[in-house]
């Protein structure tokens, strides 16, 4: 594994944390009546602690397709979901509490987690495949699950809503990183206009605004407790399956190393519902109380 590419994939992973929280902050203010609607983006624009929450995003976003210009995108997805722990540190800061036997068994599950399958999957690099439905495939059934969580998050705002919106979210981004990752190939193959000639460049834009708006919509109507732990967990699940399934990404199949990658991804998961069920992590408020304008904090 690059030393260059852990570091920008840590660095992009702080950046998004420190950013998830800066936007639940102002998001949980947000007028209710803008679940799920541009609106909130445009009323939210107004807030400068989420304008600051969607600048450390955009920065991290950038670390993170330098990244993913660099390595195997089925390396960098595990990286970023440690985002989880440096939204936990400001979370802590903000809140006073400790660590406890919770933060700490989060910590060690999510850390060695993303150890356990990067050192037994051996991520590399390899030819996308040839099948030309294979894409589009896979991209289909994201977006598909993404679609029906939001259709179901729609009737039950307040209760699950949040959680399926996250998860949605966490589906487009981890499509985004895989296209984001095909955008740098073609960059890398025939310069900026071959970029520009593709659908993959638009295709990430849109994707982008439409999980910043389920994200805002589900960090609007749940604390981060809900939101975050699913969104962190289904971006890189999603990513991993994009880089094996079309873009040539590999990883060692023996049944050893298979055994060691799902308990690696389970001891992420597991690790990232600890750390974002933790104390410490901002409740938000989620009653029935907004006025219509924004508050500026």
């Amino acid at each position: 594994m690059s030393v260059q590419v852990l570091i920008l994939a840590v660095s992009a992973a702080c950046c998004l944390g420190f950013g998830f929280v800066l936007q639940q902050n102002a998001a949980q203010r947000a007028p209710l009546n803008d679940f799920l609607s541009p609106r909130i983006l445009l009323d939210l624009v107004k807030v400068p602690r989420w304008l600051g929450g969607i600048g450390l995003m955009a920065v991290g976003m950038a670390l993170g397709a330098m990244a993913l210009g660099q390595g195997e995108i089925s390396l960098v997805e595990p990286l970023l979901a440690t985002n989880l722990l440096f939204a936990l540190a400001l979370s802590r800061r903000q809140t006073k509490q400790p660590l406890g036997r919770q933060g700490w068994a989060g910590l060690a599950l999510l850390a060695g987690g993303v150890t356990a399958f990067i050192v037994a999957g051996e991520p590399r690099g390899g030819t996308p495949v040839a099948d030309p439905l294979r894409p589009w495939l896979i991209i289909g059934a994201m977006l598909g699950l993404a679609l029906l969580l939001t259709t179901y998050a729609k009737r039950s705002r307040l209760s699950s809503g949040p959680v399926l919106l996250a998860l949605a979210a966490g589906l487009l981004y981890g499509v985004q990183d895989a296209l984001t990752r095909v955008s740098g190939q073609r960059f890398a193959e025939g310069g900026l206009m071959e970029v520009l000639t593709g659908w993959q460049p638009y295709a990430v834009l849109v994707l982008g605004v439409t999980g910043l708006i389920l994200v805002q919509s589900a960090f609007e109507t749940a604390s981060l407790r809900m939101s975050l732990p699913a969104l962190t967990a289904a971006q890189p699940l999603a990513g991993i399956a994009c880089g094996v399934g079309f873009l040539g990404d590999r990883l060692r199949t023996d049944p050893g190393a298979l055994a060691w990658e799902a308990a690696g991804l389970a001891a992420v998961v597991i690790g990232i519902i600890l750390l974002g069920l933790h104390p410490a992590m901002p409740c938000g408020t989620t009653e029935a109380r907004r006025t219509p304008a924004l508050q500026s904090r």
